[in-house]
């Protein structure tokens, strides 16, 4: 996908990215514990992936422990927006670029893929979780962070509404237990998952054997 092209979640998060840039972090303690988890994982040679990437955050906090890191995002204005964060902060070892993961290239393979607040955000996420299974290398690891929808009571019921009325973007309703099986199914082995209470993103690193 070319940054002239828009689809429709590319559109919705467009549309969004300012204020989102501009909104505090609504867990600030449960997020630093999992930049914490995932700084513990890091090593200066990594080469990393971050797809979802949003404003660039995460990414920009993590550039200094790995060798490097391509931020993706099918969001023209998200990636505006983190190119602008990476040059005040002065990191040359990040690059973002618009492009969904589904149109990566598989001839490099990463250390680590990090794809934070997206997979329930994706049209089908089986193909996507092969997908960062095939980016990875042998023993590499993947690092998420996913609103499991199911799980959270009446919301889950609001929702489609919120959608229709463009308040929200389109969201792929599941349970926890459901993303940890299907990160099994892609073959994942589970090393770590942390949920800050019932309701919250459950938050998850997965290896490839």
């Amino acid at each position: 996908m070319s940054e002239l092209e828009e689809s429709p979640a590319a559109g919705f998060w467009n549309r969004k990215a300012a204020a989102y840039a501009a909104q505090p972090i609504e867990d600030e303690a449960a997020y630093q514990k999992k930049l914490e988890t995932t700084r513990s994982y890091l090593h200066p040679d990594m080469q990393i992936l971050e797809f979802g990437c949003g404003t660039g955050t995460t990414a920009l906090i993590h550039a200094p422990h790995v060798k490097s890191i391509l931020a993706i995002d099918y969001s023209s204005e998200m990636i505006a927006i983190a190119r602008e964060k990476a040059r005040a902060a002065g990191l040359s070892n990040v690059a973002f670029n618009v492009m969904p993961i589904e149109a990566l290239p598989e001839e490099t393979q990463y250390d680590a893929i990090l794809g934070m607040s997206i997979l329930h955000l994706i049209e089908d996420k089986q193909a996507v979780l092969a997908k960062v299974h095939r980016l990875l290398k042998p023993g590499g690891l993947f690092f998420s962070s996913t609103t499991c929808v199911s799980d959270m009571g009446v919301i889950k019921f609001i929702l489609p509404l919120m959608t229709r009325l463009g308040q929200a973007p389109v969201v792929d309703r599941f349970t926890a237990e459901d993303l940890l099986a299907s990160m099994r199914d892609a073959g994942f082995v589970i090393e770590h998952h942390w949920r800050p209470g019932p309701t919250k993103a459950v938050f998850i690193v997965a290896r490839k054997p």
